[in-house]
């Protein structure tokens, strides 16, 4: 089978949705998976939920509470025991979520099924549904083009943000600020961020960003600003026209939809971000961002 074509895509994530069903009970990192799937850790989860439909942790938590559910119907276990094994630390919060996905608390779904009507789909005989689903906004298939592009390789000034994306003005302003980089900006010059995390994976606080302006080999860097190397490679390119709060759909398609089919596989590393207007004063619905991921 030709790697990187959407069937291959499709065994690999139900390589992981087999493994995440038959593990449960452990703790199920996001790097241990992505060993499963033989993608790179950078964009396994991304292209996760891009083709199941919800995230790495939205699915175990929702097959854990399928298992409970059976072992609710089948089982005579006590009800804190389940939660425990379904890895909620109360009895209070085992409940809310429970109820949140079948309306009803955990008891009284345990008397209405002991009779065994109203079964569970997919929780009957310990199964759980391992389906792929096809998500994301297709109409964006006939919108939107992605070009595979060589960059080559790039220096660039930086400035660190740790935290949410759309959080991260402090560190443009720091890097725009300083005069040296200011001295060098001028419309063909890009600015660029380096996205290192999935906000649907990482912690808010624990996400990391790079505000970057191109600079020359022979830029001194200085007063907190960074000089780094972004390495030449081939990228997949598409343009999100609109409001940077909407990255993350175009994302989820890119991810979901365009790279299984492709014929390609993203190489380790981070995403980056060119903006080719300013959002000081461009409006938002006209904000033009060329999302670029890494190809092998």
């Amino acid at each position: 089978m030709r790697q990187g074509t959407r069937e291959d895509y499709e065994n690999r994530i139900l390589r992981v949705q087999l493994y995440i069903q038959n593990h449960l009970d452990n703790e199920l990192s996001l790097d241990e998976l992505a060993n499963v799937a033989c993608f790179s850790p950078f964009h396994f989860h991304r292209i996760f939920r891009g083709m199941v439909g919800e995230s790495v942790k939205e699915y175990v938590r929702r097959n854990r509470l399928k298992r409970a559910a059976m072992e609710l119907e089948y089982s005579k276990r006590p009800v804190t025991q389940i939660a425990f094994d379904a890895g909620y630390e109360t009895h209070e919060s085992f409940t809310r979520a429970f109820r949140g996905m079948y309306n009803v608390p955990p008891k009284k779904f345990r008397e209405n099924h002991q009779n065994g009507s109203n079964q569970i789909r997919g929780a009957r005989d310990g199964k759980f549904e391992t389906l792929i689903t096809r998500t994301g906004d297709e109409s964006m298939k006939e919108a939107i083009e992605v070009k595979i592009e060589k960059f080559p390789a790039r220096t660039v000034a930086s400035v660190r943000h740790i935290g949410p994306y759309n959080q991260c003005q402090g560190a443009w302003q720091k890097l725009c600020s300083n005069k040296a980089v200011a001295a060098l900006i001028r419309p063909d010059i890009p600015s660029i961020g380096i996205c290192y995390d999935d906000p649907d994976s990482t912690d808010p606080d624990k996400i990391r960003y790079d505000a970057c302006i191109q600079v020359g080999d022979d830029f001194t860097p200085d007063n907190g600003i960074t000089k780094q190397q972004i390495e030449a490679g081939d990228f997949a390119v598409m343009t999100h026209k609109g409001s940077y709060d909407t990255l993350n759909k175009s994302y989820k398609w890119l991810y979901g939809q365009w790279l299984p089919s492709s014929g390609r596989e993203p190489k380790y590393g981070p995403s980056l971000e060119f903006y080719r207007n300013c959002s000081d004063n461009t409006p938002p619905e006209e904000l033009i961002t060329d999302i670029c991921i890494p190809l092998k």
